[in-house]
């Protein structure tokens, strides 16, 4: 049996971030990464009669433990994307909401599940796919992309200087068989790279985010999908993302900074003339960041960074 009772990241700093739950008022809200259902638990915990919560999620296993786990009446879970949230939404016949949560990034039982194929700690299948009923794997991609191609991804989501290093190994590795499980790879990558220049982090932990990013299509569409949502919420409405690496949250960050200020207007002119007006209201001018407290009692809250915006 998965263990999903993880301990939710910035559990307080989230309910802050939506006052009507704070004060009991109620209303609809959407947890669209919903995983073990820890921040959607905080939020029932404070919502009363008449509310709801959708929680929505991709990985099957998640959406089966968030229903064994959160038995409230006004809790209903929905597998699919955040990413589709208007329609499912729409499917539900919920017009707008109070509410948005987004908690990017893998999640505690995926990293902690060997055969799921996401951590470099433990032996499985190279898989990395939070939703099972898509086709590309993360042996997909190390075993078939040219060394280039492997060399970019790693760079563009991995953010790590020795991606043609570690390409030119794992395409060095694959000649003989290919390379199937997660420590074959990351001990590939251990070989190929100086430890030291990494510090505390193992030097696989790039990679494998870069590789898990590309198998789930987690950056590409974020923009484009954080304006759609941003469309879901009533006026006063809030949404709070959650973001575990500066890819993440830079794109979070521009995109509310683009719909809170959209004129594309010459700096030159004086009064604004293109008709655009601002949807949001940023309430986070720099991102929320744990307490050391936090960090000590929760090792996955490390570098997560909570960004809030309201709907005008």
């Amino acid at each position: 049996m998965l263990d999903f009772n993880h301990i939710p990241v910035l559990p307080r700093e989230v309910l802050d971030a939506f006052p009507r739950v704070q004060s009991g008022a109620g209303g609809i809200y959407v947890d669209g990464t919903l995983g073990g259902g820890g921040h959607s638990g905080l939020i029932l915990e404070r919502l009363p009669a008449g509310s709801r919560l959708i929680g929505i999620d991709r990985d099957e296993h998640a959406i089966n433990a968030a229903i064994n786990r959160l038995s409230n009446p006004a809790f209903q879970a929905v597998r699919g994307n955040f990413h589709d949230m208007p329609e499912i939404l729409q499917g539900l016949n919920i017009p707008l909401v109070d509410g948005i949560l987004l908690d990017l990034g893998v999640s505690s039982h995926q990293l902690d599940t060997p055969e799921r194929g996401f951590s470099y700690r433990f032996d499985g299948l190279l898989d990395m796919r939070m939703d099972n009923r898509t086709s590309l794997t993360a042996a997909g991609i190390v075993n078939t992309y040219s060394e280039r191609e492997l060399a970019d991804l790693i760079f563009a989501y991995g953010e790590d200087k020795f991606g043609r290093r570690i390409a030119r190994a794992i395409c060095t590795a694959r000649v003989g068989k290919p390379i199937e499980t997660t420590l074959e790879l990351a001990s590939i990558i251990e070989k190929a790279t100086p430890r030291q220049k990494y510090g505390e982090s193992h030097p696989a932990m790039r990679t494998f985010q870069a590789i898990r990013i590309a198998v789930n299509d987690e950056l590409s569409p974020l923009k484009d999908v954080l304006t759609n949502i941003v469309g879901c919420l009533k006026p006063g409405g809030r949404i709070a993302v959650i973001t575990f690496h500066s890819l993440e949250d830079r794109i979070v960050k521009t995109t509310f900074q683009k719909i809170a200020n959209p004129c594309e207007c010459p700096r030159d002119i004086p009064y604004c003339v293109c008709g655009k007006t601002p949807g949001l209201k940023i309430i986070t001018k720099k991102p929320i960041v744990p307490t050391q407290d936090e960090l000590k009692n929760n090792k996955r809250s490390h570098s997560a960074k909570l960004r809030v915006a309201e709907r005008i």
